[in-house]
């Protein structure tokens, strides 16, 4: 489907990752675009939520912008939560490798930027194809462990990885979003392993070379800018550092204060509001 709208052109599709057709928007300027992004959403945000950010870019920046949803989430869910074998890290090296290599093969001329929201960052040293990346944005993306979080939300970290909600995981087979106060559906392998890796001191590192690929962001040489908030309680910001030390020399570091830009708070999942439009300059300057 094609639909126009505010000057942005807007196209809905589908394109291939392994077994899995994603669910997909892309927003397209009114001219050829010489940079284009692959907008990598946070866990359990629906690629809708970035929808004005996206438009923004097409619009003010002549950006292209691809957003899309993970398998088994949000518009690309196919089948019943209970029966999806997904995990994290397929969205990691599956998911977003094949939504890079579609902007590549949509435009093949053009600058491929990647801006990872949480989660959407957080694997990218361990990801196949990094070569793509001629520029990486990462933001509020961190290795959080649960004695990163300021109190009182550590409780609520606490609740939600050892209290009720592992008993509802497993007593309903997946993550009940808005029973146990996340908002969205997960598959139960996604909660699992998020939840392993929120509650170990290092996160994923551990398993690279071992379960997981090696971590070697060399392989890119393309530059990477952390920017994270610092009202940010969810992944404060030196969990936000710990990751930008696993993508080494190439890590650029940004710590953002709401009031510089007018703002209350922006927090964790803040960043690509509407009502936090004044710091979208910031992320892509």
């Amino acid at each position: 489907m094609l639909d126009s709208q505010q000057n942005a052109l807007i196209e809905d599709f589908q394109f291939p990752a392994g077994s899995a057709m994603l669910s997909a928007r892309l927003f397209l300027p009114a001219t050829e675009p010489e940079t284009v992004v692959v907008l990598n959403s946070a866990t359990g945000v629906p690629r809708d939520y970035y929808r004005h950010f996206a438009q923004w870019l097409a619009v003010e920046q002549g950006i292209a912008c691809l957003t899309y949803d993970y398998r088994d989430f949000g518009h690309s869910l196919s089948g019943r939560l209970q029966d999806s074998d997904v995990n994290m890290a397929d969205w990691a090296l599956v998911d977003m490798p094949a939504a890079r290599a579609e902007m590549r093969r949509r435009f093949p001329d053009a600058k491929l930027w990647v801006i990872g929201h949480s989660v959407g960052g957080m694997l990218g040293p361990v990801q196949p194809e990094i070569e793509q990346i001629d520029r990486m944005i990462c933001v509020c993306s961190g290795l959080v462990t649960v004695s990163d979080h300021p109190w009182p939300y550590r409780a609520l970290a606490m609740l939600f990885w050892y209290g009720h909600a592992p008993l509802i995981v497993r007593l309903k087979g997946y993550l009940p979003g808005k029973l146990v106060g996340f908002g969205a559906d997960l598959p139960p392998k996604v909660y699992w392993q998020w939840r392993k890796w929120c509650t170990a001191p290092q996160s994923y590192l551990p398993e690279t070379g071992v379960t997981l690929p090696e971590a070697d962001w060399s392989r890119s040489g393309a530059p990477v800018d952390f920017l994270t908030f610092e009202d940010d309680e969810m992944v404060p910001p030196e969990a936000v550092w710990r990751l930008a030390d696993a993508y080494g020399p190439a890590a650029r570091r940004h710590l953002l204060k709401p009031g510089d830009f007018g703002l209350k708070g922006v927090g964790h999942i803040g960043a690509f509001a509407r009502r936090n439009s004044a710091v979208w300059p910031r992320l892509i300057a």
